[in-house]
């Protein structure tokens, strides 16, 4: 089962360093970067408007896993954070939506 046919459930563990290797291995994850115990892309776009429409689609996912990122948007470009406070690190729900986040870039493009 691939990551997007996944959905996040609640109380996510933190992955062990092995675990977070082996998914970051994965072609779905391998653009994003670890980066003060969260995974962090920047999307670039073409204009404001594929900007928004890519944080609106992304915002309907974050709810509907009950898994929000953070967010910082300019012009034609999102960075994304996601990141699991409650477990103090990288869990396998961050891959999940990260995965997610991904798979709307041939909607938004």
């Amino acid at each position: 089962m691939t990551l997007t046919q996944r959905h996040c459930v609640a109380g996510g563990q933190p992955l062990n360093p092995g675990e977070f290797a082996a998914l970051l291995a994965n072609a779905s994850a391998a653009s994003w970067t670890e980066r003060a115990g969260a995974l962090e892309k920047t999307f670039v776009f073409a204009d404001f408007y594929r900007v928004m429409a890519f944080v609106n689609a992304l915002a309907w996912i974050a709810h509907r896993e009950n898994h929000h990122p953070d967010l910082a948007l300019g012009y034609d470009r999102v960075t994304v954070r996601f990141g699991t406070h409650d477990a103090g690190g990288v869990t396998l729900n961050d891959f999940i939506c990260a995965a997610h986040a991904d798979a709307l870039l041939t909607d938004t493009q």
